[in-house]
């Protein structure tokens, strides 16, 4: 049973790429350091958290990092203007509102919309752009924002909105990480015997290039990797493209990203506990923390565990709960049943 108010509580804390610090790095590090041998924080953020065993050491890793919005400028009648941190479409910011991390504490901004009223008919027409995005926070100038604590470099991010759907469904901003980290938060937690030495890490600034999960994986030197994150699920306009479907259960990749002795083993897993694994082809690099682990010092065995979401990068990213089960328990069980294997392709 997914409990609603933890994953309610790591999805809704704040942590832009690179700021991680302003409030998820301590959601994780309470919900696991009563369920690991030792738990530390890298020079770069990641949390990283030790549960010793004979081997093989393997590093599972969700990034715990947002897309979000950076201030570039205010102009002198108190409309901020911002430039994404990571993968956001404006058109998903129009007559939105964002959060935001100042000097004095938060506030809210929203994206304004002009009325259809007052457009030209071309107008209509065009998309919203990063040079037509501008934020309201309620200040008449300059100096007025300033004095609410704006500055050039305040970051902010989508608001909180987390909704259940119906008995099955959620819909949230940012189920894209936060919702594999919940899951293998989870599943720290639930984990019972096992021979495997096992570092769960939550890396920062994935969204911006991978690079928690980098200096994470330099440092551990795993001999397995597993990253977790969300993939694409079935949804309007995807064409017959996108295999995986909202509770069918876990993703998990086929591709030169994947290693196929651990993809194996992972199907042995499923079919033993009769956990459902969707798959999805993956051809190209994931674009996952499992491309920077694979190539990693001499290599590591990597593969991506992933739940199907709808709308990803948008306000109303949308999960169903039993993929989350079911992800927990495949996760669980998969580090469980983990013994030393030959790991050449």
């Amino acid at each position: 049973m997914v409990n609603l108010e933890l994953l309610k509580k790591v999805v809704e804390a704040p942590g832009v790429s690179g700021y991680e610090f302003l409030g998820i790095r301590d959601v994780v590090i309470e919900e696991l350091k009563d369920h690991v041998d030792e738990i530390y924080v890298d020079k770069l953020g990641n949390v990283i958290a030790h549960k010793k065993g004979s081997g093989p050491r393997i590093m599972i890793a969700a990034h715990m990092d947002k897309i979000g919005v950076m201030v570039n400028h205010i102009d002198k009648e108190g409309y901020l203007h911002v430039v994404p941190v990571g993968g956001v479409d404006p058109r998903t910011l129009v007559a939105q509102r964002i959060r935001f991390f100042t000097e004095k504490g938060e506030h809210y901004g929203v994206v304004g919309h002009i009325p259809p009223h007052l457009q030209k008919p071309e107008d209509r027409k065009k998309a919203a752009d990063w040079d037509t995005i501008v934020v309201d926070v309620g200040a008449d100038s300059r100096e007025e924002a300033e004095e609410m604590g704006f500055r050039v470099g305040t970051v902010g991010e989508f608001a909180p909105a987390f909704i259940q759907l119906n008995e099955n469904r959620i819909a949230t901003p940012y189920l894209d990480d936060r919702v594999c980290l919940y899951a293998m938060i989870e599943a720290a937690k639930a984990l019972e015997n096992h021979e495997a030495d096992i570092y769960f890490v939550a890396s920062v600034q994935e969204e911006v290039g991978l690079r928690g999960a980098r200096v994470a994986s330099y440092a551990i030197d795993p001999e397995i990797g597993i990253a977790m994150d969300v993939t694409f699920a079935k949804q309007v306009g995807d064409k017959g493209k996108i295999v995986p479907k909202l509770g069918g259960g876990p993703v998990m990749d086929v591709g030169p990203n994947i290693n196929p002795k651990v993809r194996a083993f992972a199907d042995e897993v499923a079919k033993k506990y009769e956990v459902p694994l969707q798959v999805e082809a993956s051809p190209r690099p994931t674009g996952t923390d499992a491309n920077i682990m694979q190539i990693n010092r001499e290599g590591v065995a990597t593969a991506v565990l992933s739940i199907p979401i709808r709308y990803m990068h948008s306000q109303v990213e949308t999960a169903d709960l039993r993929d989350i089960d079911l992800t927990i328990k495949f996760a669980k069980h998969f580090l469980e049943e983990l013994r030393p294997m030959n790991l050449t392709p």
